[in-house]
């Protein structure tokens, strides 16, 4: 199979390790990590959301780095043993883990397209209780993107020629993906323009934020009133959403910085993760409801969309009258 020049790939190669054999356990091991990190932010994230298509794909995600985990542990404990006609070995391990790191490594920019126009879309509709038929769209359009990007991958002439270099060699290289980085490296730029054109208000706003128990939630209070309405002032509504993205993921802003700045080289494999998605869904939703902010509907419903953020008060404005309301109506300040 002829090799090509890969100056237009997604994904950048090296050799890290010369035998397989060396990187069968390390992969078990990190492997059984992500998979144990995918199922406790699945298990953390709020139940009562909107239906999504990044809902559908982090689970779908899931499913696959947990049947990967199966098959390597399963090679693992048995070396080398046929299978339908088939021998597979330990080379299997670092073979099947390329091919995901591959795959991994052309689905941040397709998978955050899909998202963002999901959201631009439905985050003005009045919302409704998912149909079967908008459930089965979901499904469809996670399996038509894991299924097309692999048909590519495993049809890309260099792609290909690296794994056939691989099985001559013995060797178990590591994928790194160009398109996280430059996807961190955009977020992380909008969020640093943001916090300079917002930066008094954020400052005014913080200063005057209150923490309560409402609804056995807590919640932001923004008792600071401006003079324009947050629907109509879109600088008023940058700062809370950025107040709210900011209060909940800051944390893991800290750490793509640290990893950009330490240029540090991270596995496909392990990049693409649900941690990582459901951080990159907050912020298409925060972009989402800034575009479209006349458009919104007030409704309970319109705040369902992010398993991890509540943006209700990001819309609804809190003064001093509304926050001495909702002391009396029983309210718990927490500070």
């Amino acid at each position: 199979m002829a090799a090509m020049s890969c100056e237009n790939c997604s994904f950048q190669y090296y050799s890290q390790l010369n035998q397989p054999l060396e990187a069968s356990c390390m992969l078990l091991l990190i492997m059984l990590g992500k998979v144990s990190l995918n199922l406790f932010m699945l298990g953390v994230r709020r139940r009562d959301v909107n239906q999504s298509f990044m809902g559908y794909f982090c689970i779908s995600l899931a499913l696959l780095d947990f049947t990967l985990l199966v098959n390597i542990a399963f090679i693992f404990y048995f070396e080398d043993f046929a299978l339908w006609g088939v021998r597979f070995t330990k080379y299997h391990i670092c073979l099947f883990t390329q091919i995901i790191s591959f795959t991994y490594g052309v689905l941040h920019y397709p998978v955050c397209l899909v998202s963002v126009l999901d959201y631009y879309i439905t985050i003005s509709q009045t919302p409704k209780p998912s149909s079967i038929g908008q459930r089965l769209f979901y499904i469809l359009a996670v399996v038509f993107i894991w299924i097309s990007v692999l048909f590519y991958i495993l049809k890309v002439p260099a792609v290909s020629a690296k794994l056939e270099i691989q099985n001559h060699f013995f060797t178990c290289p590591f994928y790194i993906s160009v398109q996280s980085y430059w996807l961190s490296l955009a977020i992380l730029s909008v969020l640093c323009v943001a916090l300079v054109i917002c930066w008094s208000e954020v400052i005014t706003m913080v200063r005057s934020v209150r923490i309560i128990s409402f609804t056995s939630e807590t919640v932001l209070i923004f008792s600071y009133a401006s003079d324009c309405d947050c629907t109509v002032c879109k600088k008023q509504l940058l700062t809370r959403l950025l107040i709210c993205f900011l209060g909940t993921w800051a944390p893991f802003v800290f750490l793509q910085m640290i990893i950009l700045l330490l240029g540090a080289q991270i596995p496909a494999y392990m990049e693409m993760n649900v941690p990582w998605l459901y951080f990159i869904n907050s912020f298409l939703i925060a972009t989402a409801y800034w575009f479209r902010c006349h458009d919104i509907q007030l409704t309970e419903g319109t705040w369902s969309a992010d398993p991890f953020v509540s943006w209700k008060f990001c819309f609804i404005p809190f003064n001093n009258q509304n926050t001495e309301q909702a002391e009396k109506s029983g309210t718990v300040i927490i500070c």
